[in-house]
């Protein structure tokens, strides 16, 4: 008779293995959705980070890394190698991890439990972190090695061939002891493990390597779950492959991989202009699907962006996920890390600073652009996205109806215009480069006509955000729109600048003119805003893809601005 160790199974009849797929909870209820992944937090560390942070920003829930027993070790991946159900880990034990709970549910943030269904410990012996003892395929009270998948002829049981749906799911994982998941005993202990973590309050469930799992089995196990908890399923696509993330959403979310491949092509290459409608492309459909810019795999094995990624592209890509309405997000917090075995800093105790990290933690969840796009997500909730614009492959800008309006420059010059959205008439804070508070905005304040319209300067590799939960005070205007047209005829290679006696045109430094776009060819323009009420002079300069730099002839042009309308400059080359 197996007795199974710290839980008590619950009464209840196994389904076979071809039972219906049961629903779960498909997207995280209440009105903040927003996941933060605090990857290898401490639990105690969590608890003080939903009280002083997490729960004033607007999170609506923790995902926590994995809180059974497990191998002994410092590296990440330890955490994923379970030995039983005993809740001690290198994060604290059951009367932390249940502390953590009661304190981030006061402070308004629920918790999503990292569960490990597929499979055990991958060593071939040893003893975990609580003090059990196992070898490969025995864990004493709870498995025994008829209780896992055995892969008859295979390398040490190993998947080797990802198109062969069978082997993926009834082979190991790199090693890792699989669970004959079509086991009545195996299924029953399985949901006494989250009916055990669920008991304790635990309001969702990510389910690892859940496509290694057949869904009818994880159908199985998760319907004998109590309440209707939040499930994320993680199912890595891959080209070609049988097992499909559809296949999964039933249970709860799927985690949609092919979202995070595609922010991180256009962010990088192909141009975030074909970022518009996601639930065109063939993915889960956008309640059914979990989504994320990086979580702590791909961060490190390079199929995603991640906190070292140039040009700021990492946080654009958050700002866009947080701002688009696809999915529901996660937002990875996590730590600086040289090899991509290396554990938490500081024993695991997660420190942040103001909008920073310590000790070696990150703490993306308070870079202020990415806590900013949580309280938009939360304002926008289920309004459709509208006004959307691209004027170039890489600068898009959009509005979630009159709640909220987004625009993201990733280009390396700055962007200039004015926009059109569905906002309401007001002062608004840009809540991406400053902090809203009370009416007050720490950064720049944008004040929305009656039309809708309003002018801005985006800086390259930058963004803005406002939202009607973040209105500021109206401040007197200082600044008009400028729009700068030349009519020149180039070379290949060959482009047109304009400089000027103004800062914002550079102070007559031909390195620092400011570059016309070529869209309208052999129309050159550029909107810049320039001081009210100023007169400037100015010329546009011609560079060559060598570097050299050609002027305008004499005379320089002039032109004055007002406090009460924008400016348009007509010229042609001289």
């Amino acid at each position: 008779m197996k007795v199974l160790l710290l839980i008590v199974m619950v009464g209840f009849v196994g389904l076979s293995r071809g039972s219906p797929i049961s629903t779960q909870a498909r997207s995280p209820t209440g009105s903040k959705t927003v996941i933060a992944q605090m990857f290898e937090w401490d639990w105690d560390s969590i608890a003080s980070e939903c009280t002083s942070f997490l729960g004033p920003a607007g999170y609506g829930f923790v995902q926590a890394s994995p809180a059974q027993e497990h191998i002994t070790g410092t590296q990440w991946w330890t955490d994923y190698q379970p030995v039983s159900y005993t809740l001690t880990s290198k994060r604290g034990n059951e009367t932390q991890y249940q502390n953590m709970i009661k304190t981030c549910h006061a402070a308004g943030v629920k918790i999503i439990a990292d569960t490990l269904f597929n499979h055990m410990a991958g060593a071939d012996s040893g003893t975990g972190v609580a003090g059990s003892t196992f070898t490969h395929y025995d864990y004493p009270g709870i498995y025994q090695n008829a209780d896992f998948h055995h892969c008859g002829g295979e390398p040490d049981d190993n998947i080797v061939n990802y198109d062969n749906r069978t082997e993926v799911q009834e082979c190991q994982l790199e090693g890792l002891a699989d669970l004959d998941t079509e086991a009545e005993y195996v299924r029953s202990t399985l949901a006494a493990y989250g009916n055990h973590l669920l008991g304790l309050g635990v309001d969702g469930l990510r389910l690892d390597a859940a496509k290694h799992i057949a869904a009818t089995s994880l159908a199985n196990i998760t319907s004998r779950l109590t309440g209707s908890p939040y499930i994320t399923c993680e199912t890595i696509w891959g080209s070609g492959e049988p097992i499909q993330p559809s296949e999964y959403v039933g249970i709860g979310d799927a985690q949609e991989f092919r979202y995070t491949t595609a922010l991180q092509n256009a962010f990088t290459d192909t141009g975030i202009s074909g970022l518009k409608d996601l639930d065109d492309q063939g993915w889960v459909d956008s309640d059914k699907a979990n989504v994320f810019v990086a979580n702590h795999d791909t961060e490190r094995n390079g199929n995603t962006l991640n906190y070292n990624s140039a040009h700021n592209t990492y946080v654009l890509a958050t700002i866009f996920s947080l701002a688009h309405p696809y999915g529901t997000p996660t937002v990875l917090s996590s730590y600086e890390f040289s090899t991509t075995d290396d554990g938490a800093p500081n024993s695991g105790t997660g420190t942040c600073s103001g909008t920073g990290g310590e000790n070696g933690w990150l703490c993306q969840h308070r870079w202020v652009a990415i806590s900013g796009m949580v309280g938009f997500r939360n304002n926008a909730g289920s309004a459709a996205l509208t006004d959307w614009v691209a004027p170039s492959s890489q600068q898009i800008a959009f509005g979630r109806e009159s709640a909220g309006f987004v625009a993201i420059n990733n280009e390396d010059t700055s962007w200039t215009t004015t926009f059109s959205t569905s906002l309401p008439a007001g002062a608004y804070c840009d809540v991406i480069n400053g902090a809203a508070s009370n009416g007050t905005c720490s950064g720049t304040v944008y004040t929305v006509a009656s039309d809708g319209t309003f002018s801005a300067t985006i800086n390259a590799y930058d963004a803005i955000a406002l939202h009607t939960g973040a209105l500021g005070t109206a401040t007197s205007v200082t600044t008009v729109a400028v729009t700068f047209s030349e009519n020149a005829t180039t070379s290949w290679g060959e482009n047109i600048f304009v400089a000027g006696s103004l800062s914002q045109l550079g102070s007559w430094n031909a390195d620092d003119a400011i570059a016309l776009s070529s869209t309208d060819y052999p129309d050159w323009t550029v909107v810049i805003e320039l001081p009210v009420d100023t007169t400037f002079e100015y010329k546009f300069i011609r560079k060559a893809s060598d570097g050299s730099v050609a002027w305008e002839s004499d005379p320089n042009r002039s032109a004055s601005t007002t406090s009460s309308a924008a400016l348009a400059l007509s010229d042609s080359w001289r």
